[in-house]
């Protein structure tokens, strides 16, 4: 934007250094969720990691969701550990701006939650949402079940479509495991929660005026092709 060059993805090697421990607190409880931030939770909570820009406006759109145990800001994707928010802004530890969501899977569904990621920011912006510009802030998805995989994949393929029925550019948004992706760095304690704390704070996330027309059913309860014209024996 204005000029300004996007620095090129670090290296391990050229990434900032970071540091063993984590330089500041974080808060023990979601501000608006009542729940631990960093667990422990439910038996059975299971955690997607998603980032789509500036982290704050991500947040809020996750922890108003059914099903939703709690939400955080933090790092991810890159580098360097343990490292703070001036750090990442500079793309040199390779982070996104990132958003993980811990969910209850007996009360919503992989797909459901992908379904208001891929809605409510522009995925085929190579790392830039709006005039926030650099790596830090390209879209993301690092998932950590096979569930999550499967409906990254079916989720990806029907907003695609709805990208070219539209004649938009194609998705441009990471897709890999968040094993590969590396661990989430919590982020500072003002950015959790931050448009709670801030309701009058920057956001540039909401309704991209596309659907994303997967998450009404799983995809194995979606009737075949022969079943909907009647061919099934």
């Amino acid at each position: 934007m204005f000029g300004r060059a996007i620095p090129p993805m670090p290296t391990a090697e050229s990434a900032l250094p970071g540091r063993p421990e984590r330089p500041f607190t974080v808060p023990t409880t979601h501000e608006v969720l009542g729940t631990p931030l960093e667990g422990p939770w439910p038996e059975g909570t299971e955690v997607l990691h998603v980032a789509m820009g500036c982290f704050w406006g991500a947040e809020r759109i996750f922890w108003q969701l059914p099903g939703v145990v709690t939400t955080a800001a933090g790092y991810m994707g890159g580098f360097t550990p343990n490292p703070t928010y001036e750090e990442t802004c500079t793309g040199l530890t390779g982070h996104t701006e990132s958003v993980l969501v811990a969910y209850d899977p007996r009360q919503t569904r992989p797909e459901l939650l992908l379904k208001a990621f891929w809605e409510n920011h522009d995925p085929t912006t190579p790392d830039r949402q709006g005039n926030d510009v650099g790596t830090q802030y390209r879209s993301a998805i690092y998932w950590t079940t096979e569930e999550q995989r499967a409906a990254v994949d079916a989720t990806a393929a029907a907003f695609g479509e709805e990208l070219r029925r539209h004649n938009l550019p194609p998705v441009v948004t990471e897709m890999r495991p968040a094993s590969e992706a590396g661990t989430f760095w919590y982020a500072e304690d003002y950015h959790q929660q931050y448009l709670h704390k801030n309701p009058g704070g920057y956001c540039n996330h909401g309704p991209n005026g596309l659907t994303c027309q997967v998450g009404i059913l799983r995809q194995d309860e979606v009737p075949s092709q022969e079943s909907v014209l009647g061919r099934d024996a």
